[in-house]
């Protein structure tokens, strides 16, 4: 039954209770299916002039998932009249004293994030930084939590870890071969990293030639 909540992305809880992002967008487009059959019209967040409700809102957020400070912004302009100076400045003293007071920190979030997929999605660094950044995350804060969070890791292991938790076999033909790299690729790994793991499944070197022509 529609609750009025969606599913988080990404807790501030133990691995085993997250949700990943496929999962978020499942129970999402539920979640409006059912409104829309329901014939019920999808609720638009009440607006505020205050402070204190706005700030109220941004912690229950926070609360509910960590967000970096783009996304909280996304949230808080359906909540303000975001085309006035008044919004604008509204938005400004709820994000600042969240800053200070610790709630919100990009560093932290992208440190936390990083760690997540490598460990639970078990993604490449590429995917990630690639999501860091749809997230808003600027950067060099990007570069800064992912490299030292992928310090250690075995890119070609945790290739091969993904591939065990999708459950994804030797290929039997061209056409696997080329699902399995598509599926690695968009994982985030780099093409070496597939064509070394391809290698090792001794897929053929017609198939390999290939899928590199493909690639360039």
């Amino acid at each position: 039954m529609y609750t009025g909540q969606l599913t988080p992305e990404f807790h501030s809880v133990p691995a085993g209770d997250w949700h990943s992002a496929d999962e978020s967008a499942f129970f999402s487009n539920l979640q409006w299916s059912e409104l829309r059959f329901r014939g019920m019209p999808f609720p638009r967040p009440r607006k505020t002039d205050s402070e204190d409700e706005l700030y109220q809102y941004a912690v229950g957020a926070l609360a509910r998932r960590m967000r970096s400070v783009a996304e909280l912004k996304r949230l808080l302009r359906q909540r303000v009249e975001a085309e006035t100076e008044y919004g604008q400045t509204l938005m400004e003293l709820v994000i600042r004293k969240l800053k200070d007071q610790g709630y919100l920190n990009d560093a932290k979030y992208a440190a936390a994030y990083s760690s997540f997929r490598r460990d639970n999605e078990k993604f490449g660094r590429m995917r990630v930084i690639t999501d860091l950044k749809i997230k808003g995350v600027h950067g060099e804060v990007i570069d800064k939590a992912v490299s030292s969070v992928y310090e250690d890791v075995n890119e070609e292991k945790q290739a091969r870890e993904y591939l065990r938790r999708k459950r994804l076999q030797k290929p039997k033909d061209r056409k696997q071969a080329a699902r399995i790299f598509r599926q690695l690729s968009r994982a985030g790994f780099t093409s070496k990293i597939i064509f070394a793991i391809l290698k090792r499944w001794e897929v053929d070197d017609e198939t390999l030639s290939a899928l590199e022509e493909e690639t360039i």
